[in-house]
């Protein structure tokens, strides 16, 4: 079942390199996503809430791309994790950002049931007490 979790991941990271932040096809209804650090972390519950936060998010960006990520890897029957680096340049300041992130999916029958995303990656290893 595990990769088939990585692969229903990978799907989701193909739809936001090209820029579809709204499609919630793989969303369980009431997922939670948490942003667990960087520029406005926060956490919400439902798919709805996803993605009025992901139009809140991207709002404040131009050119926001979330590039090809590093690596996948299962952490358990349950979770995988991303080690990505999504960027862009912030609309008030002008500034190029770009994060060296990582982001955990606990995908439960089928569906995306939590999401936490972390802006900086060493905090994401340091909390699942890996390394990179």
């Amino acid at each position: 079942m595990s990769q088939e979790n990585v692969e229903l991941v990978r799907s989701i990271y193909a739809d936001w390199e090209r820029g579809d932040y709204v499609s919630t096809w793989w969303a369980h209804p009431d997922i939670e996503w948490v942003r667990a650090d960087g520029p406005e972390p926060g956490s919400w519950t439902g798919a709805d809430q996803m993605v009025e936060q992901w139009r809140v998010f991207l709002a404040t960006w131009e050119d926001w791309q979330t590039n090809p990520p590093a690596s996948y890897r299962e952490l358990d029957e349950e979770r995988v994790l991303v080690l990505d680096h999504p960027g862009g340049r912030g609309k008030a300041s002008g500034m190029e950002m770009e994060s060296i992130g990582a982001t955990i999916f606990r995908v439960r029958s089928g569906k995306v049931a939590q999401i936490v995303s972390y802006w900086h990656r060493d905090r994401a290893l340091a909390d699942l007490g890996l390394d990179e």
